[in-house]
């Protein structure tokens, strides 16, 4: 066998530093940030009282929490999840196992890049005027419409990709059994595509958890805790945006600790929900 030359090592160790160097460029920032949020946030939480405590009406007070923002992204995230998740995960099934090729494949794959790269302000006036006009009131079901609209293209797409991973003598091996086509997706490939799948509405999930701009047109915002989906709402992103524009300290420091707990929340419901499905996947 052939030696490598000595040109060709050089070419490689070059490429090879000029990756890490990429990497250390891309992570640097990044860690700086996660750092001084991390740092910040931490300084601005008071106690355990400050998760269950609702935001004080007083922009000077240093006592209250986020308990309603957070009752608020929750519940806002949480409807979304269950209206457009279970949507953006059979799009991708019609495109991979029974529209492959079809026009209406075509246009939905289409729709779904486009969506994916409009401004998230844009879903919040699209909500605004087909929701908020007619109703005349802001609410948290307006905001998780305008939510599942971000997450949804996102999860058309990364299911898509997910479930053509899945090798195809997997299909093969349960329909050669007799198993009809809808349970073979239902009972194989779906679990075998599980991790990858669980993954990709995560990112959706983050995506929409961090969005200000549509809640503005949307949810609006309630410094008292609500429940209610047709009445205006808090969210921790509205308490970031609005500790961010606020000159009192006491605001500011209630955003880095929002900014620090919404991270923490979309981290812990990446892990668990990768912990459940981690041992059912293939891909």
């Amino acid at each position: 066998m052939q030696a490598t030359s000595a040109r060709r090592r050089v070419k490689d160790k070059a490429m090879l530093g000029l990756m890490g160097l990429a990497i250390l460029v891309a992570i640097v920032p990044l860690g700086s940030i996660l750092i001084e949020v991390i740092v910040k946030g931490v300084q601005g939480i008071h106690g355990l009282s400050f998760f269950t405590q609702s935001t004080p009406g007083d922009p000077l007070a240093t006592n209250g929490g986020i308990y309603n923002a957070i009752i608020g992204s929750l519940e806002m995230v949480a409807l979304a999840t269950l209206i457009f998740i279970p949507l953006g995960i059979l799009a991708g099934i019609y495109l991979v196992e029974f529209g492959p090729g079809t026009v209406l494949a075509r246009m939905v794959r289409f729709f779904a890049e486009v969506m994916t790269g409009i401004p998230s302000i844009i879903f919040g006036i699209f909500i605004f005027s087909i929701l908020v006009v007619r109703t005349k009131h802001f609410s948290a079901f307006a905001g998780a419409l305008a939510l599942g609209m971000i997450m949804w293209p996102i999860v058309i797409r990364t299911s898509e990709e997910m479930l053509s991973r899945v090798p195809v003598s997997v299909r093969e091996a349960s329909m050669a059994l007799g198993t009809p086509k809808w349970k073979t997706v239902l009972r194989v490939v779906l679990p075998s595509a599980a991790g990858g799948l669980v993954t990709g509405c995560m990112l959706g999930v983050a995506r929409a958890a961090g969005e200000t701009a549509p809640l503005l047109f949307t949810a609006l915002g309630n410094q008292f805790l609500s429940y209610s989906l047709s009445q205006p709402i808090a969210a921790l992103p509205l308490t970031i945006y609005n500790g961010a524009l606020s000159p009192y300290p006491a605001q500011i420091a209630r955003a880095w600790a929002a900014a620090l707990t919404l991270i923490a929340i979309v981290l812990i419901l990446t892990l668990v929900a990768r912990f459940i499905t981690s041992h059912r996947s293939v891909v």
